[in-house]
């Protein structure tokens, strides 16, 4: 194997989440009595992190994006996280890796326990050696937070483990993370996020699909 600890983004690379993450943000904000942005693009709000949505898209105060993240979440958690699907391959690619003995763990912006339950639902997190995530008041919500956070989990050391470690993500806020923390980085072309936002932020290897991806760690 070429790297000890492999990280995997959640939304776009190891589920398709698109729909819960979409009708839960449309709830929230008519709670708040917003109008919701156009969210046709999925790229602007499926991969940073959720108050950061509620901020810069949606254009709310910060009461009312601690408010709206409240509401968002409640509704995700109830209704939201059901309607994930795993990518065809994903299981596959897991269990191979985990033939080889690579240690493995979700690194997503999304709520810690909210994404150990998406795991659950989808069938894979036993596959997972940790799930790492942010925390409910939004700190280490950020890539260059959880990258660290993530290689810790693993049972390494950070910085001193950077060059045994690789980022698996679909947007450019996951190859941002990477590069930030000095961990080599392979995005997906199947997920949410752009490849030339990828490329913006020094992205250089890419995925096709999760076949691809095998081919690529071993």
């Amino acid at each position: 194997m070429k790297y000890k600890y492999i990280l995997f983004d959640l939304d776009g690379t190891v589920s398709q989440s698109a729909e819960g993450i979409r009708a839960s943000l449309e709830y929230s904000l008519s709670c708040l009595g917003v109008e919701p942005p156009d969210l046709d693009d999925y790229t602007k709000y499926i991969g940073p992190p959720l108050l950061d949505t509620f901020r810069n898209l949606c254009g709310l105060d910060e009461e009312d994006a601690d408010r709206g993240a409240e509401i968002y979440r409640g509704y995700y958690n109830e209704h939201g996280k059901h309607m994930n699907r795993a990518y065809d391959g994903v299981r596959e690619l897991l269990t191979a890796l985990k033939d080889l003995g690579a240690k493995t763990a979700v690194c997503t912006s999304k709520y810690e326990p909210h994404a150990a339950e998406i795991l659950e639902i989808l069938g894979l997190r036993d596959m997972f050696n940790a799930v790492c995530g942010s925390n409910i008041d939004g700190s280490r919500k950020d890539k260059k937070d959880l990258i660290p956070y993530a290689v810790r989990s693993l049972g390494g050391m950070f910085p001193q483990d950077a060059k045994n470690a690789v980022m698996l993500g679909d947007t450019w806020f996951d190859a941002q993370g990477a590069r930030l923390c000095g961990v080599d980085f392979i995005g997906v072309t199947y997920g949410y996020g752009s490849l030339e936002a990828m490329r913006g932020q020094g992205a250089e290897v890419f995925a096709d699909s999760p076949e691809e991806l095998l081919a690529l760690l071993e």
